[in-house]
């Protein structure tokens, strides 16, 4: 059970990660980055902290005793992340949705897993090292496969028509390139925040929720940044007025939801990896994300976006194959250690 259970969890937390992206299909009447403030709020700081605290005995002891530098680096990698998030929507602009989803997943389920794998003693020593380093390549096929077959989908429906060619598209994939390195720092961060976690387990903290007071540490990174982004924007276009009216609404009601699940989804991650031990991080990180745009694309599929594409449906359907090969290899690297 013990062996089993980490992957439950992953997978439970997969779907999270691959469902709360639906909320963002209901943002009118707000502006964008007044539905983002109110999302990312939920998301990163009442949501975690209430489950910290409820979770971890002495949370903010815990984590004050940690030293400066350790909470200042996993902030640090938070406010980094939060910057790939931002050059998310600046490259899908360019390059558009599918090109632009699948650099990013293929780039931060490879970065967010062989960084940690590295920070690890004597990693390329490890019986499970080279099963890792082939679920994450395997796992990079499976992404860059599915996004192709977004691709193709999109040009038969005429999607990418406007999207600039050239120098612009260049520009786009050095954007989206530097989003994929920097969207993995939420996952490295949060295994550079392990002192946190192991200090919530010497105050009584189970293993499993110790990872809690590692996430609460890398969000109020990533809040500051998401948070400075939006307000900046609802100065400058005086979208704030947006917000009248909006309480109540369906757009409200899914920047609420959709904050629950995102970090649902972290949440339930973290208690995984911590299950793993060290390795945790290395292995549940790519699993996630790979799993994740499984369950992205089975609410694609119900929402018609795949109809009458059978040609890129199928490819996609090899990619997610793929994907899950690649999680099995991780799985059984895992039982290597």
């Amino acid at each position: 059970m013990e062996l089993v259970l980490p992957f439950v969890l992953v997978v439970f937390a997969s779907f999270f990660q691959g469902t709360f992206g639906l909320g963002m299909k209901f943002i009118k009447p707000l502006a964008w980055e007044a539905w983002w403030l109110v999302h990312v709020f939920i998301a990163m700081i009442l949501f975690p902290m209430t489950w910290a605290l409820i979770a971890v005995p002495d949370l903010f002891s815990v984590i004050f005793s940690i030293d400066g530098t350790v909470l200042f680096k996993a902030m640090l990698y938070g406010f980094l992340w939060g910057i790939g998030g931002i050059l998310f929507g600046k490259s899908v602009g360019k390059i558009g949705v599918s090109l632009t989803y699948g650099i990013v997943m293929g780039l931060a389920s490879a970065v967010g897993s062989i960084v940690p794998l590295f920070q690890l003693e004597n990693a390329t020593s490890q019986p499970a090292f080279p099963f890792i380093i082939a679920g994450v390549v395997v796992i990079v096929i499976g992404v860059v496969i599915v996004a192709y077959a977004g691709i193709k989908r999109d040009k038969l429906n005429k999607a990418n028509l406007g999207i600039p060619t050239g120098k612009a598209f260049q520009i786009g994939l050095i954007i989206a390139i530097l989003s994929g390195v920097l969207s993995a720092l939420l996952n490295v961060g949060f295994a550079n925040a392990a002192p946190v976690a192991e200090a919530a387990i010497e105050a009584g903290s189970k293993t499993n929720n110790s990872s809690l007071a590692a996430w609460v540490v890398v969000l109020w990174g990533a809040f500051l940044m998401n948070a400075l982004y939006s307000i900046i924007l609802l100065i400058k276009n005086k979208s704030y007025t947006s917000y009248k009216g909006a309480f109540g609404t369906k757009a409200f009601r899914w920047a609420l939801l959709a904050g629950l699940f995102w970090f649902a989804a972290l949440g339930i991650y973290g208690q995984g990896a911590a299950l793993l031990g060290s390795i945790g991080p290395v292995i549940g990180w790519p699993m996630l994300l790979g799993l994740s745009l499984i369950i992205g694309n089975i609410w694609a599929y119900r929402e018609g976006e795949w109809k009458n594409v059978k040609v890129p449906f199928r490819i996609m359907l090899v990619g997610l194959a793929i994907i899950i090969v690649a999680c099995i290899i991780l799985g059984y690297s895992n039982g290597l250690n």
